[in-house]
């Protein structure tokens, strides 16, 4: 995997990142190259898990009244909050995770992350490296998973995947700052937010087109890759558009995980 393709999608809805994750992965083939791509929430956002219960850790109505728009991943793990962060998605053909193994993919696939933050001056560590035990909780930033980031005793960020035939998608996230006083009424239970880190929290001051060459540099090094610039294919956004409307702007999948998308 030593050529990639990057994609930098800018700023967009939460609805329409989700449902260009999923055309990508959707539309990708084995022998593709693997794909890096970045993005960013135009407002403040939560993404759930794909097994999240909705109402069983947010106030429904508080939450469709707040300003705060949210969306279901297709991936695992629990609820994330958006909107002062930088997202990525990484899309690897599947025979990379024969090889790597579910457990040794994710530590290889976030090595950059570490990277990342050790470049900022920062002293970024695996949970699992650092003896920090594993806790589960329906909310992202309340648990601890064995290659989650920790910094300073606390956690950054949070990364989940979804296997294919085909291939991997790994996304996450790299948060810049986090507006915890509008999010954390939002939430039914504890949310875990008072207790993570953002590079704001850090004492680490820059914009966000700083962070993007950043996270470029960081990944490029760690997995000494080429990339090839580009935009998303007719085929893969037509699939997103389809997906978007079908799908992600739909309140039985957002709030209720029934997956809408007509069959073709």
């Amino acid at each position: 995997m030593h050529t990639w393709r990057f994609i930098d999608s800018g700023t967009a809805s939460a609805q329409w990142n989700m449902a260009v994750d999923e055309a990508l992965l959707s539309a990708y083939k084995e022998n593709d190259l693997p794909i890096l791509r970045l993005y960013r929430w135009e407002e403040p956002s939560l993404s759930l898990g794909r097994f999240s219960h909705f109402q069983e850790t947010l106030q429904l109505q508080k939450t469709q009244s707040s300003g705060v728009a949210y969306v279901r991943r297709i991936t695992g793990g629990g609820i994330l909050v958006h909107g002062g962060d930088i997202s990525y998605s990484l899309i690897v053909p599947r025979s990379f995770v024969q090889k790597k193994g579910v457990r040794n993919s994710y530590r290889y696939l976030c090595g950059f992350l570490i990277k990342l933050y050790r470049d900022l001056g920062l002293d970024a560590g695996f949970a699992y490296d650092l003896q920090i035990p594993e806790t589960k909780s329906p909310i992202c930033l309340a648990g601890t998973e064995a290659y989650d980031i920790i910094i300073g005793g606390r956690k950054i960020g949070g990364n989940a995947q979804r296997h294919t035939r085909q291939a991997l998608l790994q996304h996450g996230s790299i948060p810049l700052r986090l507006d915890k006083e509008r999010f954390e009424a939002l939430f039914s239970e504890d949310s875990g937010l008072s207790l993570t880190n953002t590079l704001d929290t850090l004492q680490i001051d820059m914009t966000e087109e700083r962070l993007s060459l950043e996270i470029q540099k960081a990944f490029n090094e760690t997995l000494g890759t080429i990339v090839q610039t580009g935009s998303l294919s007719a085929e893969e956004l037509m699939l997103a558009e389809r997906l978007f409307k079908e799908k992600y702007s739909q309140e039985a999948w957002n709030v209720h995980a029934k997956n809408t998308l007509q069959q073709t």
